[in-house]
């Protein structure tokens, strides 16, 4: 994936498919620390213990219709490629964070990508979400104040943090 963000999505895809209720993002890009922290924690059902050390598998899936899981596994990947640290921390029927560093400065560390639209994107994860245009219009603005206001309030833009819950609910 050739941004953090493409993975973003690919781990609240995953918390969906487990009937999160509540998802959780947090983003930290660190100049000081030269890091950038990816934490997603959700309170979905969790992954069994001997099932967390082969998510990181590329041929490892719990899909039944496909043969292959690559989206964890590349995450996990880049952090390596990285300089960074990745770890997972699940329990079963209570849900599972999943935790990847990677050193800012780092020639291979993929760009952030647009947060806004990855942030407007998981709201369209459900059937049930509303499309009609001028709502569309209103919530991407409604994002785009909200990021706005964060990178205000930390002076630098550094902390693109925002919560979300699920709409499997």
């Amino acid at each position: 994936m050739n941004e953090l963000s493409l993975h973003i999505i690919d781990l609240i895809q995953n918390s969906v498919r487990a009937k999160a209720k509540f998802i959780e993002i947090i983003l930290v890009d660190d100049e000081k620390r030269d890091e950038i922290l990816l934490v997603v924690k959700d309170d979905g059902k969790g992954i069994r213990k001997d099932e967390i050390e082969k998510v990181v598998d590329p041929f490892y899936t719990t899909k039944k219709k496909k043969k292959v899981g690559l989206g964890i596994s590349l995450l996990y990947q880049t952090t390596l490629q990285c300089d960074g640290d990745f770890k997972i921390v699940s329990a079963e029927n209570k849900g599972t964070i999943v935790f990847a560093k990677f050193k800012r400065s780092h020639i291979d560390l993929p760009p952030i990508g647009n947060i806004e639209d990855t942030l407007f994107s998981l709201l369209t994860l459900t059937d049930s979400v509303v499309i009609h245009p001028e709502v569309m219009r209103v919530l991407k603005k409604y994002i785009r104040d909200g990021l706005r206001s964060m990178e205000n309030k930390t002076k630098g833009g550094n902390f693109y943090a925002k919560s979300k819950e699920s709409k499997n609910s």
